[in-house]
Order: structure tokens, then sequence, then C-alpha cells
């Protein structure tokens, strides 16, 4: 049986030489953390004189090195299930006569890899707004009238056409399980704004969470204290949370000043535990968030036509719209990064268009439309769309033919497909990057998945290529050891 009182990363029942150097450097961050957390609370706050709001000092202060950054927070709009690009954002004018045609063109999606396919013509009609003239489908009617504040990617590749992997590399830069989701690494690098509340909230489909759960929103290696919360946007905001008993606030925090005595002496004996820190931490934060979270939900406070705005009315759109509200409203309150997925993973509950593209797109772009602009709208007319990051998408597109014999699904591509970004740091009205006509491939300014999450990070006011975590002997980067430039065309 191993020795838990020593270092894991050992070779031959010896300290390794990585690890002995990694010690000398870098100290031992459980020391640094205990006598943070010896103070009279788990974290000391001081406020920012910009914002108004609490930052942290300690481990969970933010990382040196940054430069200044265009944005401040994040909302990662994520149409879980792939929506079809040449049906939404990227006009295709030559598809629709070879609608129901044989043609060769090589795909590769859940059906394999193939040679040749009978093409599926865009169904919905696309028109040019704007002072940009970008066209637009049907599908998004409401989100038309905004594309002078967008920057669309028409040529994002990824590296796998299977959800499971692609939404992990979509969240997390891995096809893998066990790496930190994109709002992981940024509140690592940047710190938490608000101490009373998580940096990374997550807001998933009423028809439940996307395949592979809870690790869309992993903190992998990382501390637990920089996993994304579950938030709902009716009743109870976290689950959980509110205190069964009815016991006063006061007394509970008696309480917790007592178990904090006995766990810091419980982490001090054991070598670097940072999960067992982040666990400690977590019980003051859940405290705090008795009080923060229910009023940052409450909804009730906004006015009937910012709600209208949202399409906030007891209609199909009053689900999303209130998760973008509430996504606006935790944007003022310090929460860095900001995930809602539309579609769940049941049946034809999410974005999986492979038999009837026209019921499944229309039903979900109606739900999702009016709510999206009304956000971009809403954060524009407050002054937050300047230094909030909208981003759009799913984990991949479709293919230009059907993958079955009958009907008009289509099957999962990879290798081109369209995202959009908004708000801090972004160009509006400019369109980025090209697919072939048939929009089966990227073929001009090809960008990987890796090259968003650039993007982001350098907004931020984060080096991409300079932000590590060290686990396992090696310094991890979200943009992986090779490193990734941002997408500089798109950048104000």
């Amino acid at each position: 049986m191993a020795n838990k009182s020593k270092p894991q990363n050992t070779f031959c029942g010896q300290t390794s030489r990585r690890e002995m150097l990694r010690q000398i450097g870098g100290g031992f961050p459980s020391l640094a953390l205990t006598g943070m957390l010896a103070k009279d609370g788990f974290f000391t706050p001081k406020v920012n004189a910009a914002s108004g709001l609490d930052e942290l000092e300690g481990p969970l202060a933010p990382k040196k090195g940054h430069h200044k950054a265009k944005a401040k927070n994040v909302i990662f709009l994520f149409m879980y299930g792939g929506p079809s690009h040449m049906d939404t954002f990227d006009y295709k004018p030559k598809l629709y006569p070879l609608d129901g045609k044989t043609i060769d063109v090589k795909t590769f999606g859940r059906g394999g890899k193939k040679n040749k396919g009978r093409v599926v013509g865009p169904k919905w009609k696309f028109n040019q707004y704007g002072k940009c003239g970008k066209y637009v489908s049907d599908l998004f009617p409401n989100l038309a009238t905004c594309v002078d504040d967008i920057a669309f990617l028409h040529s994002m590749t990824a590296d796998s056409p299977i959800h499971g992997s692609a939404m992990l590399m979509m969240n997390s830069g891995s096809v893998r399980s066990g790496s930190p989701a994109l709002g992981s690494w940024l509140n690592y690098g940047l710190g938490s704004v608000n101490q009373n509340l998580p940096g990374f909230v997550v807001m998933l489909d009423p028809t439940g969470g996307p395949i592979s759960g809870a690790k869309n929103w992993s903190s992998g290696y990382m501390p637990a204290s920089f996993q994304g919360t579950v938030f709902r946007s009716k009743g109870t905001p976290i689950l959980d949370l509110k205190n069964a008993r009815g016991m006063p606030l006061g007394e509970q925090q008696t309480l917790l000043n007592h178990l904090r005595k006995f766990n810091q002496g419980h982490l001090a004996q054991r070598y670097d535990n940072t999960n067992l820190a982040a666990r400690i931490a977590n019980y003051e934060l859940a405290y705090r968030m008795q009080t923060a979270a229910p009023e940052a939900i409450d909804l009730e406070k906004e006015p009937g036509h910012i709600k209208k705005l949202y399409g906030i009315d007891g209609s199909r759109t009053d689900d999303f719209g209130r998760k973008c509200l509430l996504a606006r409203r935790l944007v003022q309150r310090g929460v860095r990064f900001i995930q809602i997925y539309s579609g769940g993973n049941h049946n034809d509950a999410n974005w999986d268009a492979h038999g009837d593209l026209e019921k499944n797109h229309n039903y979900h772009a109606g739900n999702t439309d009016k709510p999206i602009a009304g956000l971009l709208k809403d954060l524009k007319q407050q002054g937050l769309l300047d230094e909030t990051l909208v981003i759009w998408g799913g984990e991949f597109g479709r293919q230009p033919t059907a993958e079955y014999a009958r009907g008009t699904g289509r099957d999962h591509n990879s290798y081109g497909f369209t995202m959009w970004m908004a708000g801090g740091g972004i160009k509006g009205g400019i369109s980025v990057g090209q697919t072939d006509e048939l929009g089966s491939a990227a073929v001009e300014d090809r960008f990987h998945v890796k090259h968003l999450h650039a993007t982001c990070l350098h907004l931020m006011g984060i080096d991409p290529n300079k932000l590590s975590y060290f686990y396992g002997g090696l310094d991890r980067k979200l943009v992986g050891v090779e490193g990734a430039n941002p997408i500089q065309q798109i950048i104000a």
C-alpha cells in the first residue's frame, strides 16, 4: 500500500527530479492556503475601486503577467448537438439547386467516412441584414438585427465528429476527460471578483444536461473550487443550498468557525491536498451564497420592458430568456464565466438533426432567437457589451448531405462549421474564414477550437501560451503544449 503522506510524483519510491525542482521553485501551496484560511474568513476580500466588487487575495487571486483586458466576463451560449451552419449563418446559394442529387463529396461523421452523398439543400431563405450586409437565414429574424455587433467565424474545425469527445474539446480543449473547462482556466488565471458567488456558472436545458454531464464544466486536475456551479433560473438557484433546518445564519457561521479549526489541522498534515482545501473553502462559499444567490436570481426586480425584450412572457422563449437575463445579472455581479446550454441529452431535445432537419431547427432556433438578441441588445444599452464577450456555437456543424437514404437530416461535421463572437474587444459586422461552396470543409483561414480558446483568453487579458498549471510532471495549458494564437482578424 502506498504511503499517502509522501508526494505522489515519485520514481522507485523516491521523489523524482522534476518533482524536487517543482517543490523548490513553487513551494507548498497548502501552506499558503492554510495561512489564508487561518484569518477571520476563508478568504480575505479587498474592494476593487473600479468595480466596487470584492476581490480575493491568496491562491485564488489573479496570476501575474497578464496584459490589459478588453473583456471582463464571458457568456458562452452553447447550442448542444451541432447546428447546421449552411442553414443558419453560412449562406451557400449553390446548394439549393443540388437538393436531392447525389454528388462526390468527402464527409466524416457518425456514419463514418464517405466519398459521396445525397445533397440536402438549405431549408430556409437567407436575407441580408445590417450595414455589413450579412446573410442570415429566416431561422434567426431577431438575431439578424444584431449582425453589426457580431464577428462570424465560418471556418471553425475540431478533432472529433462524435458528440462526447467533441463536447469535451469545445469545453476543455481536449477530446479526453479530466482537463479543466474554459471557465476553470479563466478563474484560475484571473481570480475571483465576487466572494459571494461562484466564478463559473452553468445553466442547463430543461430536458437535462449534455452528454458526459459534469465533465463539461469540471475543474479537472485543478482544485475543485474552480469547477462550474449549476444554477437554475427558477426556484432555488442552487440545489441543496437552502438550510433545511432553519438555522439562523449567525449560528451557522459559529458552527463553520469551529469546523474550520478542525479542518485546518486536518489539512496541515496532508501534502498539497488541493481537493481537500477546496472542499473546506466551499463550506464558507455555500454559506455566503445563501443570501447572494437568491438576490442575483430574482428576476422580478427587472422592469416589464426588459422581460419582454428577452421573451419572458410564458411562451416558448420564456425558459431560455430567463437564463439569458440571469446571465446579464450575474455579469453585473462579477461572475467571470457563464455558460448556457440550449438542448439536453434526450432524444431530439437538442440540435442533433439526423432526421427531420426542419422540425428540429425550427424548434430550437425558435426557443433561442429572441432571448439571444435580447441579451445582446440589453448588454449594449446597459453599457456592458463592450466588456462582456458573448460566444455562440455548438461542438461542430452539419454536412451538406443526408445521413439516411430518405429524410432531410444531416450528419455531424467537424471539418468546417460556424461560430460567432460579440462584445468585449470583438470587431462587429465582419465575417472571417470560409468553407467550400458546399459547406463541407473549411478552406480559407481555417481555425481550430484552440484558436477560439486562445482568443477568449487573450481578450480577458491572459496570454494563452503562458498560462499553465503544473500537473503530472508537466506545465499544462488550455491551448495544449503546441500553443495557439488568437484570431487577430476579429479583435478590435
